[in-house]
């Protein structure tokens, strides 16, 4: 494995996915892949006794203590109107939200 991605590989790979990016913000971003790619390394690095099991989770839930799966049920609010109106802003039963404040890439 790669100890980082060059700029011919980010530069594929932009193209593969057919993106359009400023080169300040192609570089800001593969900057930040290779930042997790180093994170990556350095986990796989820690060394782990061969009896540990992999695992997806931090506690391990065998079925046999594994509680049932609960079905997907839609169930309608009984009052929504008693939800909108806590809510400081909303109109035709939408809530109405501030737009999310973002920053332009330098």
């Amino acid at each position: 494995m790669s100890d980082s991605i060059t700029l011919e590989v980010f530069n594929h790979l932009v193209e593969l996915a057919a993106l359009e990016l400023k080169p300040e913000e192609a570089e800001y971003i593969r900057k930040q892949l290779n930042n997790q790619l180093k994170a990556i390394h350095e986990l796989a690095a820690i060394p782990l006794d061969d009896s540990v099991p992999p695992a997806t989770h931090g506690v391990p839930f065998p079925p046999s203590i594994s509680p049932a799966l609960r079905s997907d049920d839609w169930q309608a609010c009984p009052n929504p109107a008693e939800i909108l109106a806590q809510a400081p802003h909303f109109d035709d039963g939408y809530i109405i939200v501030p737009e999310i404040p973002h920053t332009e890439l330098d």
